[in-house]
Formats: C-alpha cells, sequence, structure tokens
C-alpha cells in the first residue's frame, strides 16, 4: 500500500470520524440536557413520540452526513489519489471542505431543531417547543463550530497540496479572527447562553436546574479545552516552523522553503517567507553573475555605494597582460580551440590577481587590465603587482600554449563608475594604465616578458626587487617623458 493511498484512506476515515462522532455525542450531550431540564414537560404519555422520532432523526442524519461527506470527499480524492496536481477548481474545492463540513453538520442540526421543535408544539406547548428548540440549537451550534475546527485539522494534508494551485492571497475566506470566533463561541458563547436560558425567567422546563448548570459548565470547560487545543495547534505549529525557517535564513540558509499548509492569514506569511528566500536566492544568484562579470570586490563596492556614476583618484598600480601575436595564432587555430587556450589563460591571470588582493577589471579579446588598489585599498600594491605578474608569466610559460607581454606602472587614476545612467562599467583611467599598456608591447621583446617602471620598483619591498633588474630607458608612445624600466629576472 504506498504511502499517498495510506494518507488517503486516513484522511477518508479522519473526516468519517468525525462527522459520526461529533453527531452521537452532540446528540447524547442534548438528549441528557434534555431529561436533565424535564423538557419536554407537558407530552405526558406520548413522549415515545419524540423518543422515537429524536432516534431517527439521529440516524437519518448519520446516513446523510456520511454520504453527503462521502461526496464532497470524492470530488478530492480522485486527484489526491491517483497522485496529479489538482486544477484549479479541484484546489479550491479541497480549501473549502473544512466550510463544508460545517454547513453538512449545520443543515441537518437545523432539521433536526425545527422537526423536533415543531413536534414539541404539537405534543406540548409553545414553551415545550421554545425549550426545546434552544437546547437542539445551542447543541447544534457546538457540533458545528467542533466539525469545522477538527475538519481544519484532518484536511491539512488535502489543504497542503491544493495551496500549491491557489496560495492564498487577496480577500481570505478563512482568517485567523475566524478560528478566534469559533473557539470563543465554543468555550464562552454557547455555554454561558445555555447558562442564561436556564437560570432566568422564564423557566424552561420542570428539571433540577443545577444539574443542568452543572453539567453546561462541564460541556463548556471541555469544548472549550478542545477547541482551544485546536486552535492552539492551528496557528502554533506553523509559526513554530516560520521561526525555524527565519533562523535558518538569518544564518544565511537561502534554500528554505517552508510548506504552505493553511489558508487563513498564517498561509500569507508562508507564502511571503518562501517569497523572501526565493529573492535572496535570486539577489546572490545576481550578485555572482555580476561578481563574475566585474569581480567581486567591485560588486561588493556597487552594492554598498550604489549604482552612481562617480569614483575618486587614488594611487593605483596596474598590471597589462597581453597575448603575443594574437592575429597569426588566431588564423591557424581552430577558433573552438584558441578559445580552450584562452580561457586557460585568463584562469592563470585570475588566479594569480586575486589571490594578491588585486581586480581582473576587464578582458580585452587576448588581453586583460588588472589593478591593485582600486577598489579595495591595498598596503602594498606594487609588491603584489609584481608577485602577480611574475606568477602569471611563470603559469603561463609552463603550459607552453602562449607567448605574453607584461607591463606594470604606478599612479594616480580615476576609479570608479563610466558611462552613462543606463548602463555602465568600473573601470581606471589615468596615465599609469596607459604607460602599463605601452610597457607591454616592449615587454613581448623581453627576456623575462615582464617590464616594470621604476616608480613600481621603488615603492615594492626589498624581497621582490630582488627579481629584477634594470632593462632600459623607454619613450613610450603618448608620453612626453622616457620611462625607466626594469625587467623581471628569467624563470631559472
Amino acid at each position: 500500500m504506498s504511502s499517498r493511498f495510506r494518507l488517503v484512506l486516513r484522511t477518508s476515515l479522519g473526516f468519517a470520524a468525525l462527522g459520526v462522532g461529533s453527531s452521537v455525542c452532540g446528540a447524547g450531550v442534548v438528549a441528557l440536557l434534555l431529561l436533565l431540564q424535564g423538557l419536554p414537560s407537558e407530552v405526558g404519555d406520548r413522549g415515545w413520540i419524540l423518543g422515537v422520532t429524536a432516534a431517527g432523526i439521529v440516524a437519518l442524519s448519520l446516513i446523510v452526513g456520511t454520504v453527503w461527506t462521502a461526496w464532497l470527499q470524492r470530488r478530492t480524492a480522485v486527484w489526491f489519489v491517483f497522485g496529479r496536481p489538482p486544477t484549479k477548481a479541484e484546489a479550491e474545492r479541497a480549501l473549502r471542505l473544512p466550510i463544508d463540513m460545517g454547513i453538512v453538520s449545520g443543515t441537518l442540526w437545523l432539521i433536526g431543531t425545527i422537526v423536533l421543535g415543531s413536534l414539541a408544539r404539537v405534543l406540548g406547548s409553545w414553551m415545550d417547543a421554545l425549550g426545546m428548540a434552544l437546547v437542539i440549537g445551542l447543541g447544534g451550534l457546538t457540533t458545528v463550530g467542533l466539525t469545522y475546527l477538527a475538519a481544519e485539522w484532518v484536511a491539512r494534508p488535502v489543504m497542503t497540496i491544493a495551496l500549491k494551485v491557489t496560495p492564498p492571497k487577496g480577500t481570505l475566506k478563512v482568517t485567523v479572527l475566524t478560528r478566534v470566533v469559533v473557539t470563543w463561541s465554543l468555550a464562552s458563547g454557547v455555554p454561558f447562553l445555555g447558562v442564561l436560558l436556564v437560570a432566568t425567567p422564564p423557566d424552561l422546563g420542570q428539571g433540577d436546574h443545577v444539574a443542568s448548570l452543572i453539567m453546561l459548565s462541564v460541556i463548556g470547560l471541555g469544548v472549550g479545552a478542545i477547541g482551544t487545543g485546536l486552535l492552539a495547534k492551528a496557528v502554533a505549529t506553523p509559526l513554530h516552523r516560520l521561526r525555524i525557517a527565519l533562523d535558518e535564513i538569518a544564518r544565511g540558509n537561502k534554500e528554505v522553503v517552508v510548506e504552505v499548509d493553511d489558508s487563513s492569514e498564517i498561509g500569507l506569511l508562508q507564502t511571503s517567507v518562501n517569497d523572501l528566500a526565493a529573492g535572496l536566492r535570486e539577489q546572490e544568484r545576481m550578485r555572482d553573475l555580476f561578481g563574475r562579470h566585474v569581480g567581486d570586490e567591485v560588486a561588493r563596492h556597487a552594492l554598498e555605494y550604489g549604482a552612481s556614476l562617480s569614483g575618486d583618484v587614488r594611487e593605483v598600480t596596474a598590471l597589462f597582460v597581453d597575448v603575443v601575436d594574437s592575429t597569426a595564432l588566431a588564423s591557424r587555430t581552430p577558433p573552438e580551440d584558441l578559445v580552450k587556450m584562452l580561457n586557460r589563460f585568463f584562469t592563470s591571470v585570475v588566479h594569480a590577481v586575486g589571490a594578491r588582493g588585486g581586480l581582473v577589471n576587464k578582458f580585452q579579446g587576448d588581453a586583460a587590465l588588472c589593478v591593485f588598489g582600486a577598489p579595495t585599498r591595498l598596503a602594498d600594491a606594487p609588491t603584489a603587482a609584481l608577485s602577480a605578474a611574475r606568477a602569471i608569466r611563470d603559469a603561463v610559460q609552463e603550459t607552453g600554449e602562449l607567448d605574453l607581454g607584461i607591463g606594470v606602472a604606478s599612479g594616480r587614476v580615476f576609479a570608479g563608475q563610466l558611462g552613462t545612467s543606463s548602463r555602465f562599467e568600473y573601470t581606471v583611467i589615468g596615465d599609469a594604465v596607459n604607460e602599463a599598456a605601452r610597457l607591454t608591447e616592449y615587454a613581448k621583446a623581453a627576456d623575462g616578458r615582464i617590464l616594470a617602471s621604476e616608480a613600481v620598483l621603488k615603492a615594492a619591498l626589498e624581497s621582490e626587487r630582488s627579481h629584477w633588474e634594470p632593462y632600459a630607458e623607454l619613450e613610450l608612445r603618448g608620453r612626453q617623458e622616457p620611462t625607466h624600466a626594469w625587467a623581471a629576472l628569467s624563470p631559472e
């Protein structure tokens, strides 16, 4: 037997037990209260007629209620037992099960109230009819309220699936206030009304009022405890799950999914928590995607300071790396193979720069511009840049796939957002960037494949300067003053 079929069977039996049990218990309590009150008081030896009629109504109500409930269940069990998602109409009918169960119970009790009250008038007096109608009516209200609260608990597995199709939104058919009012009616309203009817004139019946009052008090305590327990379970359990889910989200777990199993405001809250987690997952995905395009530090900077076209001037070290003779390489290499080689090349660049706190600002075909000191300030950007340049060269030469040139220069540049309000990018603009790019062209012919300006070497640590030697004084295109270049020593 499948778990779904067992769940269907358990739910169906729960509804059946709920319908029969509530009707029998309600009828028994009403009969006992009528007996204690001595109602009806003027039927004499014709009381058996009322007894037989009442028994017949109870039996008929059980049969009709069972068939009616089974018919309501049939519309739900069809999709539930076969494991298919319900249509919107089927889901809406499933969510109405507790209300429909209350309507079934209320209709049957109303019929009993009218029939027995009318019969009491025929066999007795108007007071007998009034007393019997009031007692049966109060019993019916209590039974209907308990049936509604218990049906919500029994139908929860069905409602959980139905709420996936029609999540709670807009105007709610069921609210927490509805449950509170029903519970108050069971715990206080109906019992106290019964006490007033027994204790105040005109006297209904000729029985012992004290016994009736005691019984009403016991019924109020018992039914109130059951109703309050059902209300507490319907509210406290999902709120406890929501608290756990929110704690998980607060700890950074964005994969949380709360099961929506309530059609009231609690269901709205469950849906909102799921929307919150989904929004955070989407935000994380977008941030990850954004970070992959512009770098984690730039993404963090944009999220912190907003998407404004602004920046600042600061001292940075720029590293420019370019592949040697990429045009000829592209002409003799299939595109898919060339892309794989470039991806391996850029992987080496990203690892070397990222490990030293730098930013790969942009890829330019077969070249890359890297920045040390923006947007994150570094304590020693020149040393980090020079070390990263040597690491990139060593990693690329180890594969033997590509040849490259690297230029490194320091200076004050603008670092910030550039573009328009609808499209912009984080970049660095300044003489140091241009100098690094020009040095790259000369570095392609140098033995060590890396050239750096003297300003970078002077600012670097002595431990890093030991890997470099003076190269030449170069007249770089577009610059007025010559650059004293240093070359990295070739790896041993």
